[in-house]
């Protein structure tokens, strides 16, 4: 059999605050399969945003393995982990982190651009991204033209422009109203449907956590 897209292996994540030592992730094992949708879930400071940022290679674990089809990440130089970062993985978080004096399309271009794609192939890339998510008259416009639902699609789009293998979602609904989360919710599972992508979503939102394929729960850090 093939191996998980994701191997976690005793996840563990521990920071020194004031001379004492905080331990936000504890022992941590799961797989995640290949075009799985996972919602991840529990109360504020349970340490999911944490779980997101080390499978994202944005931050070390203080003990454990995550695999990647395989591959221990802790293995990888920082250059094959900033590859690793920009081709493998997408993100999105509850604030879009949209550069406001860029169009939709130069934002969803970034990602091609870092991977040092010519302009034109970035741009051909961004185009069919943000038509994937219904945002093709809305090229030309800044995200402080965009409400905050096209801003999300916009940040949806920059993650998927160059067809990652992994989304990870960090609350993408928290600040939307329930009829744009909705829309954003429809979009995800359409992604996942049309792509084959797998992902992440962290969320409080228990519309959109019974609406994905699996639901893990973490609780002081622990999976329970």
């Amino acid at each position: 059999m093939a191996p998980p897209l994701l191997a976690i292996e005793g996840l563990s994540k521990a920071y020194l605050t004031g001379g004492r030592r905080l331990a936000v992730l504890q022992e941590v094992s799961l797989e995640i399969a290949a075009g799985e949708m996972v919602a991840l879930t529990g109360p504020s400071g349970a340490g999911k945003s944490t779980f997101l940022h080390l499978v994202g290679a944005l931050d070390a674990p203080t003990a454990g393995r995550i695999l990647f089809e395989g591959r221990d990440l802790a293995s990888l130089e920082e250059d094959d982990l900033a590859r690793f970062r920009n081709e493998s993985v997408g993100f999105v978080f509850q604030s879009h982190h949209l550069l406001p004096e860029f169009t939709a399309l130069e934002n969803a271009m970034m990602p091609g651009l870092v991977r040092r794609l010519s302009r034109g192939e970035a741009r051909r890339r961004a185009e069919e991204s943000l038509a994937r998510v219904g945002l093709s008259d809305r090229l030309e416009h800044r995200p402080g033209e965009l409400s905050g639902g096209e801003q999300q699609r916009v940040a949806l789009a920059r993650a998927l422009v160059l067809q990652p293998r992994l989304l990870l979602a960090d609350e993408p609904t928290g600040n939307l109203d329930p009829q744009t989360a909705s829309g954003i919710h429809a979009l995800l599972q359409e992604l996942n449907r049309d792509l084959g992508i797998t992902g992440v979503v962290v969320t409080h939102n228990e519309t959109l956590a019974a609406s994905l394929g699996r639901r893990i729960r973490l609780v002081a850090g622990r999976l329970v």
